[in-house]
């Protein structure tokens, strides 16, 4: 075994699923299961807890199993073409005599002294006769008692996950109720004074507790009944008491947050006093300070307080143990290869987890990977799958092929991928895409030279780009002609022009008047990242105005999005940045303009792809048209039009 201290230390991942499962093993918790009586209707996935028998034979008497008559077999030996029988029409109910026959229907008790039945079509009915021309085996077209199933026969197996067809053999077997394999009752308990459980009482350094909610919903979607804890504040007695008693009443605790080295991280401490802590950090990236502990034979998990930690570490050592408690097979993890869109780095001796965006491009799928934080819920929701950078490497290059854990049932050949210039737009043409054609867009916003870069190295159907010729003063036709002269597939189309500007807080405090106000000192700016459209702007009319960018406080500090830049002056971190009406407008900022630029999109798929044409006609359609402009600072008037051809 290997020697584990109780404070935060890096174990491999699979050491630390080896000590796990070990442990688990070894009190027996995937044995001697609690077991629950359901209703047959209610067992739907449910895992039968010993095997089940029949309480009645299926059918339970003998039936017709075609329309035709009922005949005894032996009455009908000899007929043919030539030598046709004729046989008594009986009424129903009246006694069987030889020669006899009765008209029967699917589904209908064999009357008394038949065993045959002849199907109507082979029979001739006058007179009060049948006529057949053909011999009747004994119990053909007879479905006979048991045939099926037998009474206490068995009918599933022990720990069977029960299917929509087990549900019909069950009532058939004249079953009402079935026991099944006991739910783990799993407590998940969010602790940390800077919680708070409602947006009414959000203040500023008070955190939204979601991350309980996100994890009671993992763990009923494998299979466990959770319990959500009321918030824990950063007390040592406080939480060891919350741990104590849930342990009374549940098969599983989860603890969140206060799993680090910090001085308020208790759950460590907490969990070597109620049992055995056997893993106290995994070398992973992101959710380093996991803690896996023991305590009175139930396992205690202690997951880090960023929601991607959580949510990740969650997956690796939950996921599979409510799966094994409820003897529930373990998921098919789904791959597929793809090409990374661009360079990701890591750090050798940690492995971490990358999530990403994924389309099928020209005959390949590729990967883009989307913000790495820890606590970006955005990446959660954005994801089409993750990417493992094995702790020997130091990373992956753009162009390299590598394994893609998918994500639930998406279909990555039905997901659209954008990568480029960011726009409010573009969520919108997701929805119409979802609506019309059930496909789904996903975006990676990396700028607008970003865009053209995948474009050209086939890695995105989509880039939305705003690039401003210095030359010429026209917008986006000289760069995809540039980069683009030896692609054969894409096609430049307009989508908007917008008002560009700086945002300021409402009422516009410090009186900002326009860029050559930037170089004041009391004015921080927050600018746009590298080759992204809107920086490239700024940069031209800062040359125009002989502005040194280097004057400007604030001008190195870079986000990824018109939504990001709104979101840091609202937040008070800056006082102005360059960014379109529709995102100042998105959080009641001010609006400075300074210039209406064209937004287009580079299209690039397939000749024989029937997506671009629908992509158009959402451009050209007055109800997205309508939805786009309602944002504010956009005209459509020539969405749709196409600017440039390959």
């Amino acid at each position: 075994m290997y020697k584990v201290k109780a404070y935060l230390d890096s174990l491999p991942r699979d050491q630390a699923e080896k000590l796990w499962w070990e442990k688990l093993l070894a009190v027996d918790y995937f044995t001697n299961l609690p077991v629950e009586e359901v209703s047959i209707n209610d067992a739907l996935g449910r895992v039968t807890a010993r095997c089940v028998y029949a309480r009645q034979s299926v059918p339970h008497y003998n039936g017709a199993a075609m329309d035709g008559i009922a005949v005894r077999a032996q009455d009908t030996f000899g007929a043919g073409e030539t030598t046709p029988k004729k046989l008594l029409l009986l009424k129903a109910g009246e006694p069987f005599v030889d020669a006899g026959c009765y008209i029967v229907d699917t589904g209908d008790l064999m009357p008394l002294g038949t065993n045959a039945v002849i199907m109507v079509e082979d029979v001739h009915l006058s007179n009060g006769y049948a006529d057949i021309i053909a011999a009747a085996a004994p119990w053909q077209h007879v479905r006979v008692i048991g045939e099926d199933i037998v009474a206490n026969e068995m009918v599933l197996a022990e720990h069977h996950v029960i299917t929509p067809s087990d549900i019909a053999a069950l009532l058939a077997a004249g079953l009402d109720s079935v026991e099944v394999v006991a739910k783990p009752k799993v407590t998940v308990i969010p602790t940390g004074s800077e919680l708070v459980a409602t947006h009414q009482e959000l203040t500023p350094g008070a955190i939204l507790d979601v991350n309980s909610h996100m994890l009671c919903a993992a763990v009923t979607n494998w299979g466990g009944e959770p319990t959500r804890h009321e918030i824990v504040y950063d007390d040592y007695q406080k939480i060891k008491k919350a741990i104590a008693d849930s342990l009374k009443v549940s098969d599983m605790v989860i603890t969140n947050a206060g799993t680090s080295a910090g001085t308020e991280d208790f759950t460590a401490d907490i969990l070597s006093e109620l049992g055995e802590v056997l893993v106290h950090g995994v070398a992973i990236k992101p959710g380093k300070p996991v803690v896996l502990a023991i305590c009175q034979g139930k396992p205690v998990i202690g997951l880090p307080g960023y929601p991607v930690s959580a949510m990740l570490t969650a997956d690796l050592f939950v996921r599979n143990v409510l799966h094994a408690r409820q003897k529930l097979p373990q998921p098919e993890v789904k791959t597929v290869a793809a090409t990374m869109s661009r360079q990701v780095y890591s750090h050798i001796g940690v492995e971490e987890y990358v999530r990403v965006s994924l389309g099928e491009v020209q005959g390949k799928f590729v990967a883009a990977p989307l913000g790495r934080g820890a606590g970006l819920i955005s990446s959660l929701t954005k994801s089409q799958g993750m990417v493992v950078i094995k702790e020997t490497k130091d990373g992956l290059a753009a162009g390299t092929v590598t394994e893609v854990k998918l994500f639930g049932k998406q279909q990555a050949s039905k997901n659209i991928l954008s990568i480029g210039s960011h726009d409010l737009a573009l969520e919108i043409l997701g929805v119409f895409l979802g609506r019309q054609a059930s496909l789904s867009l996903s975006c990676a916003n990396v700028g607008s030279m970003g865009g053209i870069m995948a474009i050209r190295n086939n890695e995105a159907h989509i880039a939305g780009i705003h690039l401003l010729d210095e030359k010429t003063g026209e917008y986006n036709v000289s760069y995809v002609n540039r980069y683009l002269k030896n692609n054969e597939s894409w096609r430049l189309v307009h989508l908007a022009m917008r008002d560009q500007g700086l945002m300021v807080l409402a009422g516009n405090p410090k009186g900002i008047q326009g860029l050559g106000d930037l170089v004041r000192s009391d004015i921080e700016y927050v600018n746009r990242q590298r080759g992204a459209g809107t920086r490239m702007l700024l940069d031209y009319q800062l040359q125009k105005m002989n502005i040194e960018s280097s004057k400007i406080v604030g001008y190195d500090k870079e986000v990824g999005t018109h939504m990001a830049v709104a979101a840091t002056i609202a937040g008070g971190s800056a006082d102005t940045g360059m960014g379109i009406r529709a995102a100042a407008k998105a959080l009641g900022l001010d609006f400075i303009p300074v210039g209406q630029e064209r937004y287009d999109l580079i299209l690039n798929f397939a000749p024989e792809d029937e997506r671009p044409a629908l992509i158009i006609k959402i451009l050209q359609s007055p109800e997205f048209r309508q939805q786009v402009e309602a944002l504010g600072g956009y005209d459509l008037t020539d969405a749709g039009k196409l600017m440039a051809l390959s």
